[in-house]
């Protein structure tokens, strides 16, 4: 990869999937929650990821969010669609599917459970940009899919043409250092990790795919912006006040805990579907406590 393509620079929130009482996705609630992350200036979003159950929703519930979410957005920021897979094959029909829909992109998870070899996964992910033609980000989260993408892996990966970035989730820092070190100039560089945001950005990172900015992603996106344009001290301002609840987000699986902070702001009821479940009652007062002490 030589030239560099970047989808966006700043925040893309991974959205939570509101379901309703019977466990079926609220398409209303979730179309305001597109339309107030629209209005509030987020740089992209992510449909149907990690923090959006995806691996609990069916294709017809992911055709349904992918497009209440263009319908909202009309074009003027990327949709981005997870549609990973342990199984390359079914990780292909979803990535083509998505495609087919309107997709501006793909967020591709490591292929989880299975732990498939260095080169199989590679292949892996070489066998679908081969066969689909919208851009891809790769995404690794070892703490849920048990492997591990290495900067050699994305030496490799990132010679792929529509292969043009990676959703960093690995709680490293130095990692996302040596990242940036070696491809910043050719590769869209995003965290996962909103406790990462700020450090990110001083390493050149392109930006965030964010959970906490479900609730704040004027602020989030703020801090990408603030630091970008020189403001550093103020970026620092907004990422400390919001720090201790970024933390306490992922305290429990998620999306469980952002879920249920959504609800505190009246943003629904934190209808999961199991085997995620409310957080523990300890972790609740935390978020409560959290939230009170934000103030915007």
């Amino acid at each position: 990869m030589s030239e560099k393509k970047c989808l966006f620079r700043g925040a893309a929130t991974a959205l939570i999937t509101p379901f309703d009482e019977k466990g079926q996705v609220d398409a209303d609630a979730f179309r305001r929650l597109v339309s107030l992350q629209y209005q509030s200036g987020i740089s992209a979003l992510v449909v149907a990821g990690t923090t959006g159950e995806a691996s609990t929703l069916s294709l017809a519930e992911k055709e349904l969010l992918l497009q209440i979410a263009k319908d909202e957005v009309k074009g003027n920021i990327p949709i981005i669609m997870g549609a990973g897979a342990n199984d390359t094959k079914n990780a292909l029909f979803l990535s083509q599917n998505a495609e087919k829909n309107g997709a501006d992109a793909l967020l591709l998870v490591t292929p989880y459970y299975n732990k498939g070899t260095k080169e199989g996964i590679r292949r892996h992910y070489e066998e679908i940009a081969a066969r689909v033609h919208i851009p891809i980000l790769l995404y690794n989260v070892p703490s849920r899919t048990g492997v591990s993408l290495s900067l050699a892996d994305y030496a490799r990966l990132f010679k792929q043409e529509n292969i043009i970035g990676v959703k960093e989730a690995e709680d490293n820092m130095e990692k996302e250092a040596w990242l940036s070190y070696s491809f910043g100039k050719s590769a869209s560089l995003y965290t996962g990790n909103d406790t990462h945001l700020l450090p990110f950005l001083s390493l050149g990172g392109d930006g965030i795919i964010s959970v906490i900015s479900n609730l704040y992603p004027k602020q989030i996106e703020d801090i990408c912006r603030l630091f970008s344009s020189g403001k550093a001290e103020r970026a620092r301002e907004i990422f400390f006040a919001l720090l201790p609840l970024m933390k306490l987000l992922f305290e429990e699986t998620n999306p469980s805990p952002v879920k249920y902070a959504m609800s505190l702001l009246g943003f629904g009821a934190p209808y999961l579907r199991l085997p995620l479940f409310l957080p523990e009652e300890p972790l609740q007062k935390k978020i409560k406590a959290a939230l009170s002490c934000i103030s915007f």
